[in-house]
């Protein structure tokens, strides 16, 4: 659980060796490459790459595939490329105009099927549409043309009227609607033949998923390729030699030293200097890489910094079992990961997720039991569900003092690796100062509600030690006069400002509460309202009773799944990040050969 250690190597050989070194070192797979200069669009993947993507995403978005070819004696890989992107646009077009016949379709039907006459009627008449909302009809016998309504539904009726000239805006109550000049049946033709069209479409695609399996071999030796040509310019060619420059991790060096032997190459090993800006590579057990996934996602840490990854592990999961609060749900939860589980093994990045899932399913389950909700449903009494029941979710102040104890340990944990990872510095107790201004205010908060001397004396102690510590050690500035120290202590005061943040913060917590009394007061108003339904309809009641759950609990875990994932993942990011992780790293990528979908 910790950021890895990372070495500066400096490799120096011959330029004829060039291509073949790094073609060994990409092999490996273990180095960031440090490029000399800027890399440049120019050295990225061209668009046949892009191209090349794009056709493979939209074969494997295919329902049903053909059997793949493995011979490639008849595999022209940008002839393929071409004509499925091609393939992919005249579909795309095709069924654009087909959804927009379909429209029309939909829109003249009301009307009929007829043919308007090429010349129009005699004496020069022509018929003229309006789609007339019923409660705008009573103005109808005020159009002094004649007009027929030849249809109506609940809400309109559609109007056909005749005159020589297009009638005047207000001799009519809406304006008139254009039926265009196909008659329906020659539209339905239209969109059968479309229909037909698709199909065989639909079949080419199918016919061309039997390249996919060669196109992805071939895509991944392009990118290969693009990233050696990548590497090779971020090296420094001068006076026949190359110098290669890259991190790698400390534990790896003794192996590059014997590569640099084997190949005849100068090594220089150094520490990362003041100056240097390495990557960052994280390293966890398996059982909680997941976390890296999360911490990934929205910030690396900087090198010089600290692993998140364990503690957003653990309490990701905590508060997205705080916001489901019902054992039901976890249930259900449960048995989808059960169900995917073997699919998520396919991937290292699967593997490693469905572990965070079933810790934060586990802890919802468990969770859900304390507070004796099963799919919005209370225990019996005498039922040993309702003797492990030790929270109610309908307690509104105990609840909201179980969040904000919560949000306060979450703070201090994220104060207190604060002062360690400045524990050189006497900015350190500034972070101690935090901690102790934090656990004073909540201790005289819990006060407040219940009276208690001891609460009242630490309260008050601690929040006078804590402001005492940020004013004087808030600034990292040297004592060196008299001025330094005035300077300090301004610095200090100006850092009070945060204790507005700081209470922000913790209250944000209290979303845990009322996210999980939402979703449990949600599938209780879904359990009486299908209970209501069962009671006054005998009968048909039970069925509408089941759709009502089904309908009702279903949209809730939805509802449920998204505000865990959002809001536990906001605390941990927000909150936690703003008094733990200062500085922003980037992650460490390895010049290494794509032979998998495995990551």
């Amino acid at each position: 659980m910790a950021i890895v250690a990372l070495k500066k190597l400096s490799f120096c050989g011959l330029q004829a060796d060039k291509v073949r070194v790094l073609q060994q070192l990409q092999a490996l797979g273990e180095l960031h490459l440090i490029p000399f200069e800027a890399q440049t669009e120019g050295n990225a993947p061209g668009q046949s790459v892009a191209d090349m993507m794009e056709a493979l995403r939209f074969l494997n978005a295919t329902g049903r595939k053909r059997h793949q070819a493995k011979s490639a004696n008849d595999f022209d890989l940008q002839r393929i490329v071409g004509e499925v992107l091609q393939l992919k646009a005249e579909l795309r077009n095709l069924h654009d105009r087909y959804d927009s016949l379909q429209k029309r379709i939909q829109e003249l039907t009301p009307w009929g099927d007829f043919q308007l006459p090429e010349t129009g009627l005699p004496g020069g008449q022509r018929l003229w549409f309006y789609i007339v909302p019923k409660r705008l009809m009573r103005r109808m016998p005020l159009c002094p043309y004649p007009w027929q309504a030849v249809f109506q539904d609940n809400l309109r009726c559609y109007v056909v009227v005749i005159s020589a000239g297009e009638p005047a805006e207000n001799e009519l109550p809406v304006a008139r609607t254009h039926t265009g000049s196909q008659s329906l049946s020659v539209l339905r033709q239209q969109s059968n033949d479309m229909a037909i069209a698709l199909e065989d479409m639909q079949a080419k695609r199918e016919s061309y998923t039997r390249w996919i399996a060669l196109m992805t071999l071939h895509c991944h030796e392009i990118l290969n390729q693009a990233e050696l040509q990548r590497a090779q310019a971020a090296t420094r060619d001068t006076a026949g030699v190359f110098v290669l420059q890259a991190w790698l991790p400390a534990d790896r060096v003794e192996d590059y030293r014997a590569l640099a032997a084997r190949h005849d190459l100068a090594l220089l090993v150094e520490e990362p200097s003041e100056q240097d800006n390495p990557p960052t590579l994280l390293r966890n057990p398996a059982t909680l890489a997941g976390g890296e996934d999360l911490v990934g996602f929205y910030q690396m840490p900087a090198y010089q910094g600290w692993d998140p990854s364990a503690a957003v592990f653990f309490s990701f999961s905590l508060f997205f079992a705080m916001i489901l609060s019902d054992a039901g749900y976890a249930l259900v939860f449960a048995g989808l990961l059960l169900f995917k589980w073997r699919r998520l093994s396919k991937t290292g990045k699967g593997r490693r997720l469905r572990l965070l899932a079933a810790v934060a399913v586990t802890l919802s389950l468990l969770w859900g039991i304390l507070c004796g909700s099963y799919f919005g449903a209370e225990p019996r009494p005498d039922s040993i569900w309702a003797q492990l029941r030790l929270f109610d979710l309908n307690d509104f102040d105990g609840m909201m003092r179980l969040t904000i104890a919560v949000g306060v340990l979450h703070l201090l944990s994220a104060n207190l690796i604060g002062a360690w990872q400045n524990r050189h510095s006497p900015t350190a107790l500034a972070s101690v100062g935090w901690i102790a201004l934090t656990g004073g205010g909540f201790s005289y908060w819990l006060d407040s509600l219940q009276p208690l001397p001891l609460l009242h004396t630490t309260g008050i102690s601690l929040m006078v030690a804590g402001l005492s510590l940020l004013v004087l050690f808030s600034s990292p500035r040297a004592l060196k006069t008299w001025r330094d120290g005035l300077w300090r202590v301004l610095d200090g005061l100006k850092s009070l400002i945060r204790i507005s943040q700081l209470f922000g913060d913790v209250l944000s917590y209290m979303r845990l509460f009322a996210l999980g009394l939402a979703s449990a007061s949600l599938a209780l108003t879904f359990n009486r309202l299908a209970g209501q339904i069962m009671q006054q309809l005998p009968g048909t009641g039970l069925l509408f009773g089941i759709l009502i759950l089904l309908f009702g609990h279903g949209l809730n875990l939805a509802l449920c799944l998204l505000s865990g994932m959002v809001h536990g993942l906001r605390l941990n990011f927000i909150e936690f990040y703003n008094w733990s992780v200062s500085d922003e790293g980037y992650p460490f990528k390895a010049f290494s050969k794509k032979e998998s979908a495995d990551g």
